[in-house]
């Protein structure tokens, strides 16, 4: 299993047109080979909302990279989100518990 982690920074006041946009997205990328379970959470620290935190759980690396990301769905994925980030976050992929 592969973590898929991710900071959202959106922009300032953006942060309901955002939710709603995520909302229409979330099937394009549930419905993919190898999608186990996604989570996005706001961050509640002061000042802060406008930040969320993206994980996504794949069976593999390549479901996400060389599946999702090279998809028709993804294009739409980022038709609808991209546009709301500031800077553009970095992502990032994590294996099994260490502990």
């Amino acid at each position: 299993m592969i973590m898929e982690s991710a900071l959202l920074d959106v922009r300032p006041g953006r942060e309901d047109a955002f939710l709603a946009a995520f909302t229409e997205a979330r099937p394009l990328i549930a419905a993919q080979r190898g999608f186990r379970s996604l989570e996005l959470r706001r961050c509640v620290d002061e000042g802060r909302g406008a930040r969320f935190l993206l994980q996504v759980q794949w069976e593999t690396l390549a479901d996400h990279t060389e599946g999702f990301r090279r998809s028709a769905e993804y294009e739409r994925w980022r038709e609808l989100l991209h546009h709301f980030y500031d800077p553009f976050p970095l992502v990032e992929h994590f294996g099994e518990s260490v502990v």
